[in-house]
């Protein structure tokens, strides 16, 4: 059904872009004289601006709350005529809010001074044999670079995250704080309340920037050269075996550049950390 409004617009654009009468092009598109020549002297500027202040302040909220909200500050304008403006104005077609991130802050990426002073977390995504995804929760230390955790899994939701966090301080010991991107699970409630509850700074880094968490960055192109891009996984389990084997190598003998070659038990020792603490597993590195 074409709304008066429309067949308005037929006439102008026929009148214009034929030359012809009104009367003429009124008939054409099947619109009254009487319409077309009707002019309205009603002033709707202050209910569109009061609704667009309305958009402003509360752009979650419909015509509905919006109305309640303005007859309350007692401008009493009626209801259906406040309706027809938000119409008019087009703000009742469906919109899709953006979700936007607080600001975040830049912070200088310096080598912490003691282990637990400052971790870092990323997830890294690949693929089994049959085409099923997975992702990798990496943390270390970024005081000797520590692999503290690879954890494969197919969902990391916030609570799994929070599970093993509390799983390595278990036998780590709690961080100052925690360096990571804005991910869904970084943001979550049960991480953030957990963090809040342990006094654990949580430092995000700015969106689109990776290198500002440059150190678990480059753990992950190195477990990603060396385990997920070296092998074809059947499982997770597969994943999860090869991970804790790697992750011990990785600790006790592989050299890392950023430690003077040293390995990352090697460069505790080296330093007199007498208190430092390894992951207690069963499993025993792979002969190289």
């Amino acid at each position: 059904m074409v709304r008066p409004s429309e067949r308005r617009d037929q006439v102008s654009f026929i009148c214009k872009g034929y030359g012809i009468s009104a009367s003429r092009a009124c008939k054409l598109s099947g619109l009254s004289r009487s319409v077309w020549y009707y002019q309205s002297y009603r002033d709707d500027s202050a209910v569109m601006k009061k609704l667009e202040d309305m958009a402003t302040k509360l752009p979650q909220n419909g015509c509905k709350k919006w109305t309640d909200a303005i007859r309350s500050e007692g401008l009493l304008w009626n209801p259906k005529r406040i309706h027809r403006v938000y119409k008019l104005m087009k703000m009742n077609l469906r919109r899709k809010g953006k979700r936007r991130l607080p600001a975040r802050v830049k912070l200088p990426l310096e080598v912490p001074e003691s282990i637990n002073e400052s971790w870092s977390l990323d997830f890294v995504s690949d693929q089994l044999e049959s085409g099923r995804r997975f992702r990798v929760l990496n943390v270390i230390d970024d005081h000797n670079r520590e692999a503290l955790a690879i954890e494969p899994s197919y969902s990391t939701p916030g609570w799994k995250l929070t599970q093993t966090v509390q799983e390595i301080i278990a036998w780590r010991g709690k961080p100052t704080s925690i360096r990571m991107d804005n991910g869904p699970e970084m943001r979550s409630e049960s991480f953030v309340t957990f963090c809040k509850e342990q006094d654990i700074i949580m430092q995000y880094i700015q969106p689109g920037k990776p290198m500002q968490n440059g150190y678990i960055e480059r753990f992950n192109g190195t477990y990603r050269k060396e385990i997920l891009d070296a092998y074809l996984f059947e499982s997770l389990y597969q994943v999860k075996e090869m991970s804790l084997e790697w992750l011990i190598h990785y600790n006790t003998y592989r050299p890392h550049d950023g430690l003077d070659g040293l390995t990352p038990e090697s460069y505790l020792q080296k330093k007199g950390c007498g208190q430092w603490k390894t992951r207690s597993v069963s499993h025993k590195p792979t002969s190289q």
